[in-house]
This record gives structure tokens, C-alpha cells and sequence, in this order.
């Protein structure tokens, strides 16, 4: 992945992490909408530990409340009731659903859950479905009016994030409001409720990037940070913002983008996969560039059959001088170890290779064309 492009996904991340839009939908449909291959589950993942580090150092000092006070309750009774000692408790039970379903469906959920079309309508139904809750519901509870079910039914909504569309923040506030909880409270107890869901996956991702991942290390690392600054001055607007205005301008937001997409892709305009052929593994790269190769030589063994079987062991694969990477014999460019994609030296990055037309594209443009063989 380009550094520019991860710095736009950046910006976009950090934007969008806590608004109630839906951070994974819109790195989805922006990587669409400038043709660049989908940044991957891993990337969505890592980046937010850059936006959840805002939450920490927003909310340090409830973070350090919580965090001490439960910790000494576990062995001072007289603290159990204090309500951070509680809401440990309470932050812990209610991440359970999300760390559950999001092991069950991880297939899923890079997968068919990120397809365009799924991703409009979940703007569309969730943001329908958390403009009617904001307006109707009876919001009078606070935070020390958590108990377990409300925290677990917190969770619950929580989950649902797992679909790019959705949106954490505005899945968990929804069903907050749903429960009685002020919009200020509500939001609050969402962003504590991801820390350990947001942290747990994202470690657990970190071992996918660099390998068949679209986005290497350099890019990640530059995403994730950018997501962290943008994020900490977003999530300190919106909780001013929330506390005198409701939720409806996100409503129409969520709306009418969904409306967008699904135009675009009906019309043609979008791919609802959107490049997502660019997240295959190294050996679905390999396998492809070998297969019309390994029919050729079929073709031509039948052809002209030999007397007899050769026994001579098969040539030891050309190196690029350069970079010291096997040479793929199908397109005449290096591979890439880390990335499984081929690079083309004239370019100076790694390309998107067709073997069926020859033909390769240019990760910063777009556009095909044919790539000259390394002599």
C-alpha cells in the first residue's frame, strides 16, 4: 500500500471511528471509490488502536478510576460496590458477545460482510433505526444505573459492528438509548465497552500484516497514527456535541451515502467487491500465474510426446540481480516475499498482475498496462 493512501485511510479512519457512520464501511467504500484494492480486516483492525488511544487519553482519568478501583475491590470488599469497581465488571461481561462472534464469523467478516451493497444497506437500516430510538426514547438513565443485563444488552449492540456499515459507536449508543442512558452516557460506556474488544483484535491482527495483507507494516503504522490524532479531536467534538444536538444529522448522512452507493454500484459505477481480488494470499497468486503455464506445458507434452520420461530435475527459478526475488516466469517481474504481489522495478512498487490478459495495474493510477520483463 502506497504511504499516501494509507494517510487518506488514516484521516478517513480517525473521521469516522466515532461518529455514529461506520469507520470499516467508509474505509471500504472510499478504497472503491479511487479504485485502490480493499486496505483488508487487518489494516481496519490495527488502525484502531491508534483511535482507541485517544479514548485513553481522553478519558484517562475514568480509565484510571475504573481500572484501580476494580483492581483493589478484588480483594477489598468494601469497594465492590463503588461504581468503577463496577463498571470493570461491567466493561468486561459486556465485551464477551463481540470477542465470541467476531472468532465464529472472522471468515465472514473478511469476506461476504464487507460487500458494498451489505455495507449500504446497514447505513440505511442502522441509521434509520438510530434516528427513530434518539427520538423516541425515554433517555433518563446515567452510568451508575448499569447493572449486568444492561451492560451485557450493551454488548449485544456492540457486536453488531462486526458488519463494515454498522458502526461500533453508533450500534452501542443506539442500544443504549434503547435502554433509557442519556446520549452523553450512552456514548461514553460505548467507547469504554471497545477498548478491549478494539485492542484484543487488533493485536490479534498484528501478525497478518506484511504477510498477504494489501497493506504492509510501513503503511499500518502510518494509518494508525494519523487515526489516533484525527480521532482524539473528533472524539472530543462529538461529546460536546452530543450533549445539546441529536443524532439526526448522522441519520441523513448515513441515508443518503447509502442510497449513493447503492446508485453507484447498480449503475455500474462501483465494483461491490471493490478490488477486493487485490487481498488474495501469496499462494492464490502463485497457484494463478502457474495454471495457464502448467496448461501450456500440458498442451505441448501432447503434442510432441517424448520416448521416454525425462528424469532431469526441474531448472532452479531466475533471480532478479537486484532484489534477489524469484522472477515469475509468467510476467517476467519479481515477486515480493512479504507482500506475495509482483513488483515492477520501473515503477519502484508492487503491482496488481492479470494473467489472463498480461496485463498489470498501476496501484497509484489505476490504469493497465503491460509490464516490461526484467533482462
Amino acid at each position: 500500500m502506497p504511504i499516501l493512501e494509507a494517510i487518506v485511510l488514516g484521516l478517513v479512519q480517525g473521521l469516522t471511528e466515532f461518529l455514529p457512520i461506520s469507520s470499516s464501511g467508509h474505509l471500504r467504500v472510499v478504497s472503491a471509490f479511487f479504485g485502490w484494492p480493499d486496505p483488508g480486516a487487518a489494516f481496519t483492525a490495527v488502525s484502531q488502536i491508534g483511535t482507541e488511544l485517544a479514548v485513553v487519553i481522553y478519558f484517562r482519568q475514568r480509565i484510571w478510576a475504573i481500572l484501580s478501583t476494580w483492581t483493589r475491590s478484588l480483594f477489598d470488599r468494601d469497594l465492590r460496590g463503588d461504581v468503577n469497581a463496577r463498571m470493570g465488571w461491567y466493561v468486561i461481561l459486556g465485551s464477551i458477545p463481540i470477542v465470541v462472534l467476531g472468532l465464529l464469523l472472522e471468515d465472514q467478516i473478511e469476506s461476504v460482510f464487507r460487500d458494498l451493497r451489505l455495507v449500504a444497506l446497514n447505513l440505511i437500516v442502522f441509521g434509520v433505526l438510530l434516528g427513530v430510538v434518539d427520538r423516541y426514547s425515554r433517555k433518563h438513565r446515567e452510568l451508575e444505573d448499569l447493572n449486568i443485563p444492561r451492560g451485557m444488552m450493551f454488548g449485544l449492540f456492540q457486536a453488531l459492528a462486526l458488519i463494515p456499515g454498522v458502526s461500533r459507536s453508533g450500534g452501542t449508543i443506539t442500544g443504549g438509548m434503547l435502554l433509557g442512558f442519556k446520549r452523553k452516557d450512552a456514548a461514553e460506556y460505548a467507547f469504554l465497552l471497545a477498548l478491549p474488544a478494539v485492542f484484543g483484535s487488533g493485536v490479534y491482527k498484528l501478525t497478518d500484516i506484511g504477510g498477504d495483507e494489501y497493506a504492509g507494516w510501513g503503511a499500518t503504522l502510518v494509518g494508525t497514527v494519523i487515526a489516533g490524532v484525527v480521532g482524539f479531536v473528533v472524539i472530543a467534538w462529538l461529546m460536546r456535541f452530543i450533549s445539546t444536538h441529536s443524532f439526526m444529522p448522522f441519520v441523513y448522512y448515513r441515508v443518503g451515502l447509502g442510497i449513493l452507493i447503492l446508485a453507484l454500484v447498480s449503475w455500474g459505477a462501483l465494483d461491490p467487491q471493490g478490488g477486493s481480488e487485490s487481498q488474495q494470499g501469496h499462494s492464490d497468486v502463485v497457484a494463478q500465474t502457474q495454471e495457464p503455464q502448467e496448461e501450456h506445458d500440458s498442451q505441448q507434452s501432447e503434442a510432441t510426446p517424448s520416448p521416454e520420461p525425462s528424469q532431469e530435475p526441474a531448472g532452479t527459478p531466475e533471480v532478479d540481480p537486484v532484489t534477489g526475488w524469484e522472477i515469475d516466469p509468467a510476467s517476467g517481474l519479481p515477486r515480493n516475499p512479504d507482500t506475495g504481489l509482483l513488483h515492477d522495478p520501473l515503477l519502484g512498487m508492487d503491482v496488481d498482475y492479470d494473467p489472463a490478459s498480461g496485463m498489470a495495474t498501476n496501484p497509484m493510477t489505476g490504469e493497465q498496462y503491460e509490464p516490461e520483463p526484467v533482462n
